[in-house]
């Protein structure tokens, strides 16, 4: 094609898209920020075409996405299908060499270069609102990029020279003091300049939007809206910066706990403290006084018996609109009633001396550890006058009467014996076995009072594993909200005091006891590989997650930010190729890291592909459990 071929302009509605164009795929909203841009400012860069059979008929060898997104402001009504289009006219034979040549030697503007050139259009006037509409963008993507625009110059230049990637750079963004963001930058050592890093350094004492205090408040914004100073920070997306101004933060925390104060207070506790933190160590060394279920009163009993039967009664009716409106209003009674033994009091000798802390959750939930003692208002128990225990006053024989005493050895053999007898009767009784299991397990997850296991007879343990250490950001991962509401959620139904807990137990049906027992060892799982790694119990976790049918897609997408900038460029282009093909991955490593990793969460947006570690593998054919009943073999049942 000739330098000098002239340019001319071919009405829209003349122009398709030439088939030799190698460019097949494009972006829709890609389209759609190149037709706000048309819009704004028309078709600034000609078109590349070959003539087309038909008189006055072009195809479009090079430009596709101009032309497409031209196309997309006719359906729009905003540009006429016969707008003129600049063009120049190739060959057939330079059709598909120029198409190629335009889409792979095309050079990316340096994203500094970017961030300079919006910070000069606000400069210079122009409302953010304004260039977000002529960039096809939006206003908080433009927001970004003035961010990055006004980190110091020395620092933007280390960037444009590829001596820090995006995410260091935005790190940046959250100080507009430049001689502070270079300080940051020369003191940190090399091998801790991470993004993290630099945001932690230029936080200094401030606390991040996903503190509990903050959440405790209603977050960030309610702190500001009280007054308090805050550093944004516009590349988190989840807690979105820092409150500054910690006394404030203090204050409204005390504020709004003091309520909650007052409220426990009119329980009619001693003492009522707030702690900021709990120390588990302090709060063990507290004697505790425990609830107990309220009873119905002999009339309440009979009046509960008489509402049951005549709902019994009309459950076997016809239903019509009276016996409805009749039943409605025997749930509502009977509901009332029942309410009364689900609720749990404290006795009042208990409230005269012991006391309630009130503190905060890791989600900022309000969390009341009621009935404690502390150490010098405990009174010695059932002790008599002279020092002795009133038990054992009660139970002295008469004078002479000779008293039946057991030595050490026959105590132990006469309880060993009982153990047999009690483990045979328990081998043959599922129900009674399960409750003590379900009993065992929550005596260890619920209670915070160490004592509590000692109520169990049974030498079974479990124990579970805190996960937020090992995640990288456990404050943005829904799961663990949601683990936390399901504990709540048992734990309100469970009695306060682990005495009683046995009989409610008993109590229970099966199927409550079952959703309980898949609770508790839902909390011992742990398919965590740190350190010191399970590959054994690794591959039961895969087993467990196979049988419940879990679908790890739900739970967790692999992003730029999650997952793709904690890998090294060469493991990018690995995972892209995974998902997508070799030849798909190959360009990757020519970009920069952080380009990489945009590209993948791009690439692998639609697809279904997930990191090994967190994928939960179907089991094997050998594996699989034959469900056929004609080959289930019953198991013996223990002797009697």
């Amino acid at each position: 094609m000739s330098n000098t071929a002239e340019i001319i302009f071919v009405p829209l509605n003349k122009l398709e898209i030439d088939p030799l164009n190698v460019r097949k795929t494009y972006s829709q909203k890609s389209i759609e920020e190149f037709a706000a841009s048309i819009a704004a400012k028309g078709i600034l860069q000609n078109l590349l075409v070959r003539k087309a059979k038909g008189n006055g008929r072009y195809y479009v060898s090079a430009g596709g996405r101009r032309f497409r997104a031209a196309l997309l402001l006719v359906e729009q009504d905003k540009l006429h299908a016969d707008h003129p289009v600049p063009v120049k006219v190739i060959s057939k034979e330079e059709a598909q060499e120029l198409s190629l040549t335009e889409n792979i030697m095309r050079e990316a503007m340096n994203p500094a270069d970017q961030f300079e050139a919006f910070r000069d259009l606000v400069d210079a006037g122009q409302p953010v609102a304004d260039i977000a509409a002529k960039f096809g963008t939006s206003e908080n993507i433009v927001k970004k990029r003035l961010a990055l625009g006004r980190v110091a110059p020395e620092l933007r230049e280390i960037f444009r020279q590829e001596g820090m990637n995006l995410d260091q750079l935005a790190a940046f963004t959250i100080t507009d003091d430049h001689e502070e963001q270079k300080r940051v930058w020369e003191a940190l050592p090399s091998y801790s300049r991470h993004a993290h890093s630099i945001k932690h350094a230029l936080a200094g004492e401030d606390v991040k939007a996903s503190d509990k205090r903050l959440r405790f408040l209603g977050g960030l914004d309610a702190y500001e809206a009280a007054g308090g100073a805050v550093k944004r920070d516009l590349f988190d997306d989840h807690s979105g910066g820092y409150a500054t101004d910690i006394a404030l933060l203090e204050k409204l925390v005390a504020e709004k706990l003091a309520a909650e104060v007052e409220t426990v207070k009119g329980e009619g506790w001693k003492w009522v403290e707030i702690v900021p933190e709990i120390d588990w160590q302090a709060l063990s060394e507290y004697s505790r006084c425990y609830p107990h279920s309220e009873d119905l009163t002999e009339e309440q009993a009979e009046e509960l018996e008489r509402l049951e039967a005549r709902y019994h009664e009309l459950e076997l009716c016809d239903r019509t609109e009276e016996t409805e409106a009749e039943m409605f209003d025997l749930g509502e009674k009977i509901g009332a009633l029942e309410l009364i033994t689900e609720r749990e009091t404290y006795a009042l000798e208990d409230l005269e001396i012991a006391g309630a802390i009130v503190s905060l959750h890791g989600n900022g939930a309000v969390r009341v550890d009621r009935g404690l003692v502390k150490p010098e208002d405990l009174c010695p128990e059932n002790s008599g006058e002279d020092g002795t225990s009133a038990e054992n006053s009660e139970e002295e024989t008469p004078a002479g009467a000779p008293a039946l005493k057991h030595s050490a050895t026959l105590l132990e053999d006469l309880t060993a014996q009982k153990t047999a007898a009690v483990r045979l009767e328990l081998a043959n009784n599922p129900d009674v076995a399960l409750a003590a299991v379900v009993h065992g397990f929550l005596l260890r997850l619920v209670y915070t009072d160490y004592t509590a296991p000692q109520y169990s007879a049974l030498e079974i343990t479990i124990t579970s594993t805190g996960l937020e250490g090992s995640m990288k950001q456990p404050d943005q991962c829904a799961t663990m909200d949601e683990l936390e509401n399901l504990a709540e959620q048992f734990g309100s139904h469970i009695p306060g005091n682990p005495a009683d807990l046995w009989d409610w137990c008993i109590d229970q049906h099966k199927s409550n006891l079952m959703q309980l027992l898949a609770w508790a060892a839902s909390r011992s799982l742990n398919a965590v590989e740190g350190k010191f790694p399970r590959p054994n119990a690794a591959v039961h976790a895969d087993q467990i997650g196979a049988a419940v049918g879990i679908d790890m897609r739900e739970y967790f997408k692999p992003t730029a930010d999650n997952y793709f900038s904690h890998l090294q460029r060469s493991s990018i282009q690995a995972a892209v190729a995974e998902a997508c093909g070799e030849d798909f991955a190959d360009g990757i490593k020519d970009m920069k890291k952080a380009e990489g990793a945009a590209f993948a969460q791009k690439a692998l947006k639609d697809k279904d592909w997930l990191p090994e570690p967190i994928r939960c593998g179907m089991p094997t054919h050998e594996q699989q459990t034959d469900v056929d009943m004609g080959n289930v073999e019953t198991l013996p049942v223990a002797a009697e």
